[in-house]
């Protein structure tokens, strides 16, 4: 199979990692690169040093790295950072003066000065050309406004989860995945929206982190309802444990015998017919 050489750089402290030719320099993990992107020259850190890999996992024409940061790009890059503060005041000032309903959450200026770039919020659409006019103006450069939702603010913003930890969003996470109220269904738990649900407002992104393992669990396990077959008896099913793989059966051994509620492996029990499967409307939420 055919490799390329490449190095994959970070942009930022939890974004995602693109790969760029290294040319002839040797780059190893940690060091802070000039690069070529399209939007002009950007500053980044190599994440993944000279490593060799299947040309099926770039995309060519792969663009270069222009060179190793000195100690003069690391100083520019610190005052792109205070420029992007001060950005800040002007751009919520500006805000005011147009009556915009508008949230700022991020300013990106790049590392040339070509361009710079403010992540927003809104109710919905914005019409902010005189307010691009107006940056543009004051800025002397290309302006770019972007609108993001609530996920990508928390990104951003970061804080902390209902278990306690920073927000894996801002952590670890470099993509959001799909989640879903099924996610939650399959995983037993409760499906009030304060339970289930991060700052963001949106499904809990580790809702998906085992989803693979439940599916698979979930595959032996009847629901509740269900009429089972136990070795004490016929029955219907009160609760499931999906990680013991274990349920509650209410059991008579004969009809005559009043109802005893006890527990057993999933291994020991026959499924004799399904309760109907409940299709309500919040099986299909999904939050992307």
């Amino acid at each position: 199979m055919d490799k390329k050489l490449v190095v994959g750089v970070r942009f930022k402290k939890v974004g995602k990692i693109y790969y760029f030719d290294p040319l002839d320099f040797t780059i190893t993990a940690g060091t802070p690169v000039i690069v070529e992107t399209a939007r002009g020259l950007e500053y980044g850190v190599a994440e993944i040093g000279n490593r060799e890999v299947p040309v099926t996992n770039v995309v060519l024409p792969l663009r270069k790295v222009v060179r190793i940061a000195a100690e003069q790009d690391i100083v520019q890059e610190e005052i792109n950072k205070a420029r992007e503060a001060e950005a800040c005041g002007i751009f919520n000032d500006k805000v005011k003066e147009h009556g915009l309903a508008m949230k700022l959450i991020e300013v990106e200026l790049t590392f040339d000065l070509n361009k710079i770039i403010f992540y927003f919020t809104a109710d919905g659409r914005v019409d902010f050309r005189d307010l691009v006019k107006d940056l543009a103006s004051f800025f002397k450069m290309r302006i770019e406004l972007r609108q993001i939702g609530v996920r990508d603010e928390a990104k951003a913003l970061n804080g902390m989860g209902i278990c306690g930890r920073t927000l894996c969003c801002a952590t670890f996470l470099e993509d959001f995945q799909p989640v879903s109220i099924k996610m939650a269904k399959e995983q037993s738990m409760s499906l009030n929206p304060s339970k289930i649900s991060g700052v963001c407002g949106r499904l809990m992104c580790c809702l998906k982190y085992e989803e693979e393992t439940y599916e698979e669990l979930n595959k032996s396990m009847p629901s509740e309802g269900d009429a089972v077959r136990t070795p004490d008896g016929d029955g219907e099913v009160v609760s499931v444990s999906v990680l013991r793989q274990t349920i509650k059966a209410a059991v008579r051994k004969r009809e005559q015998d009043p109802v005893n509620i006890a527990a057993y492996a999933v291994k020991d029990v026959t499924v004799l017919s399904k309760k109907p499967k409940d299709d309500a409307k919040p099986n299909a939420r999904e939050d992307r």
